[in-house]
């Protein structure tokens, strides 16, 4: 019996062998790293992603990556903080308060684009003290970051907080467009994409979020949004971080300059007209950030100190101070 079952182990070990080779003989190309990127589904960041895949452009840093589209920022956020996803792109304000609250998650830009005040072309608003007594729809909440910034020019300028001056809507960004274009509200305070919809269609930039920041003394065009990943993960997998990072710089490159790719991503884009494809275009396109450096981070931090100010702990947390760690000091424009 026992000379029967030494024999009959030989087909085992004889298949085994045969993985083995397999494994040794496959191709030299096998991608070295993986990782998830969660985003939202119909957001601007799914096309940058779009580019990576259609061009290869991960695959070419040796990388798998998987794409989990979702429903919108906290959902997000909820896969990172559970381990469903790699990376996700949010605020580094966001970042900073996990940080002060002992998780580990850094920063590297994604974009410098931010909101506008709309007004439509022919409203009598024509400065922001003509906001006093209108209606006024804020997306994201009390908390907005667009929104905080509009009441500390306010107080700038005014002298007075806008908060207790108008008739404040928070509604999420696209039912805000629809409601101003009903004429249901006099301006509204929306994130860049919608904004650029809303110009398409003949409103008018009151003032833009980056100009209210530059009204502060900032020198730069500081990146609120960005591309956020564990800082551990960042060390155990730098490789893999750093060929996610230059797949997406040549994806930005590359959106900067052909504008056969754009004609590509158009039906991604949900542009129903001319104007719309060409403003969502060039709003991309004004917020690839060309330069992340030591000027940059510390108009950040000048920005952080306004919007802690204005939003308080609710907004950043206990801490009233920029986290260190907050941006990721591997990877620079």
């Amino acid at each position: 019996m026992l000379r029967h079952g030494i024999r009959s182990c030989r087909p085992l070990r004889l298949a085994l062998a045969a993985v083995a080779l397999a494994v040794a003989l496959a191709p030299a190309s096998a991608l070295a790293g993986r990782l998830k990127v969660a985003v939202i589904k119909f957001g601007t960041v799914s096309w940058e992603m779009d580019v990576i895949r259609h061009h290869g452009l991960a695959a070419d840093q040796e990388l798998e990556l998987e794409v989990l589209a979702l429903a919108n920022t906290n959902a997000s956020k909820v896969a990172l903080q559970a381990g469903e996803a790699d990376v996700i792109v949010t605020d580094w304000i966001w970042v900073s308060r996990q940080r002060a609250e002992g998780a580990d998650y850094t920063f590297v830009p994604y974009s410098t684009a931010l909101g506008s005040l709309m007004v439509p072309a022919d409203s009598p608003i024509k400065e922001i003290a003509d906001l006093k007594g209108r209606r006024l729809g804020i997306a994201g909440g009390p908390l907005d970051k667009s929104w905080l910034l509009l009441r500390g020019y306010g107080l700038e300028r005014l002298g007075a907080d806008l908060d207790g001056e108008v008739d404040k809507v928070f509604a999420a960004a696209p039912l805000l467009n629809e409601q101003i274009q009903a004429g249901r509200l006099d301006a509204v305070i929306n994130y860049w994409p919608f904004a650029a919809r809303l110009q398409a269609r003949g409103y008018r930039p009151l003032l833009g979020v980056n100009e209210m920041a530059e009204s502060f003394g900032l020198v730069s065009r500081v990146p609120l949004l960005g591309y956020v990943f564990r800082e551990s993960q960042g060390e155990a997998q730098r490789d893999d971080i750093m060929a996610f990072l230059n797949a997406t710089r040549e994806a930005k490159r590359i959106m900067s300059i052909s504008d056969a790719e754009w004609e590509r991503l158009r039906p991604k884009m949900r542009a129903k007209d001319d104007a719309t494809f060409v403003a969502l275009r060039a709003g991309f396109r004004h917020g690839i950030p060309f330069h992340w450096r030591s000027e940059q981070r510390k108009d950040a931090a000048k920005l952080f100190a306004i919007l802690a100010e204005q939003g308080g702990e609710q907004l950043v947390g206990p801490s009233g101070e920029l986290a260190p760690g907050t941006f990721w000091p591997h990877f620079t424009y």
